[in-house]
């Protein structure tokens, strides 16, 4: 008897929904009863059944226990196991039965490749010899798609170690699910990866004529032409594209970060500034444009708005206090480059920034500290080493002091004529033999 045709369409296709991670209700099949008038299905595999139609998981799960230990040999039931431990989030449990399952009958395709995809998820090394074993069997139900899915997995699983093969395992894709915009651009986004630029553009494009609203597909075609120094042809690609999706925020993100490259500055502003401000890829970039013109009257807010949504980015609460301590606003940089490092210990930039925010608020002790703690990841520079010797100069601290102007003073060599007529008109203050 054919060992697929124990396993029912509604329930196969349950699997493969559970397998890729799908747990909503509408994500999943009704299955049916298959084995009512299957010879060697046994009394226990049927209870389960029965169980498994009102997702009462737990009875489920006993009977097909039961039913294991009786016939360690009975792959329908470790295969129904294995979909009770992934629909309750078991995922070594159900790779356990899954591999059971095969051991058991090594040519169902649906075992194969739900053990492929949980595997695949667990990056183990083994997930590549499953699915590929899936591209070669017959799936219960939906044929093409499903086999159309096994090579797509087996694709995403090769990009990293055998790119020619994951390139193969999408063609295979693409034949049998030929409307499919997104394998295009799959394909597409892995020839960019290795700089094959043509190729991916032929990809790209083929996604869009299937799909002409895919944003994917779009931003893979203008990071292909800004890769080849077509500035000009991705931005009239971004204007064709909003003329036809004018709302569409990551096109307007695209278009900006693209005007911004080429130093059209007030044009990629007012790109942003039209577009959607809300949205946080697009006030962050534009925030990141106001700085970068001094703006930082307009980029602080933005900055709290974001720090306010997105509490845990180390990164963007730095930004924060740069624009903060930018504005004169001394005690709330501190705060914010504080809470940053606190998120962040290795965040380097931000104590270099916190001991500048630290010496303008007069808290010269902690952008001393700050100092140190860059010290750690940097070498110094003649701006630590003269912000050092103030610190220590408005400490009283003399003899320190004057140690680091002068070491400042050999570290400058002229390149910052300002702080070095300042250094030497203190050293002449507060070190006698300098004078």
């Amino acid at each position: 008897m054919d060992a697929n045709k124990l396993i029912s369409t509604g329930l196969a296709l349950c699997l493969l929904a559970s397998a890729a991670g799908a747990q909503s209700s509408g994500a999943t099949v009704r299955h049916r009863r298959v084995a009512e008038e299957q010879p060697g299905t046994s009394a226990l595999v049927r209870q389960a059944e029965a169980a498994l139609d009102k997702q009462d998981y737990a009875t489920a799960e006993q009977k097909l226990k039961e039913a294991t230990a009786t016939t360690p040999n009975d792959f329908q039931a470790w295969f129904y196991l294995g979909h009770v431990y992934s629909q309750t989030q078991r995922p070594d449990a159900a790779i356990d039965a899954y591999r059971h399952s095969i051991a058991a009958k090594p040519d169902v395709f649906e075992s194969n490749l739900n053990l492929g995809l949980l595997l695949a998820r667990k990056n183990e090394p083994d997930a590549e010899k499953y699915l590929r074993a899936a591209t070669q069997l017959t799936p219960t139900a939906k044929v093409e798609d499903g086999k159309a899915r096994a090579w797509l997995s087996l694709a995403r699983v090769l990009e990293g170690t055998k790119p020619d093969d994951a390139l193969a395992s999408y063609g295979e894709a693409a034949k049998l699910r030929p409307q499919d915009p997104d394998v295009h651009v799959e394909m597409g986004a892995l020839l960019e990866r290795q700089k094959k630029h043509a190729e991916a553009a032929a990809e790209f494009r083929q996604a869009l004529a299937l799909d002409p609203k895919s944003g994917e597909a779009l931003a893979g075609l203008v990071n292909v032409s800004t890769a080849q120094k077509d500035f000009a042809g991705a931005e009239a690609m971004l204007r064709k594209y909003l003329e036809a999706d004018p709302t569409n925020a990551r096109a307007h993100l695209q278009l900006g970060r693209l005007l911004a490259a080429r130093k059209k500055y007030p044009e990629a502003i007012a790109e942003l500034e039209g577009a959607a401000p809300a949205d946080p890829l697009l006030a962050r970039e534009l925030a990141s444009l106001y700085s970068a013109g001094g703006q930082w009257e307009k980029a602080a807010p933005l900055y709290e708005r974001l720090v306010q949504q997105q509490p845990r980015d180390a990164e963007l609460r730095r930004v924060y206090g740069v624009a903060l301590l930018h504005q004169k606003r001394y005690a709330e940089a501190q705060q914010q480059l504080l809470l940053a490092l606190k998120t962040d210990p290795k965040l380097t930039d931000a104590y270099g920034d916190l001991a500048v925010a630290a010496a303008d608020n007069k808290n010269y002790q902690l952008s001393l500290q700050a100092l140190d703690a860059r010290a750690i990841y940097l070498p110094e520079s003649p701006a630590t080493l003269y912000l050092r010797a103030t610190n220590l100069d408005n400490l009283r601290l003399f003899k320190e002091a004057s140690e680091y102007y002068k070491t400042f003073l050999e570290a400058a060599g002229g390149q910052f004529p300002d702080m070095e007529w300042k250094a030497r008109h203190r050293l002449k203050a507060i070190d006698p033999k300098s004078r």
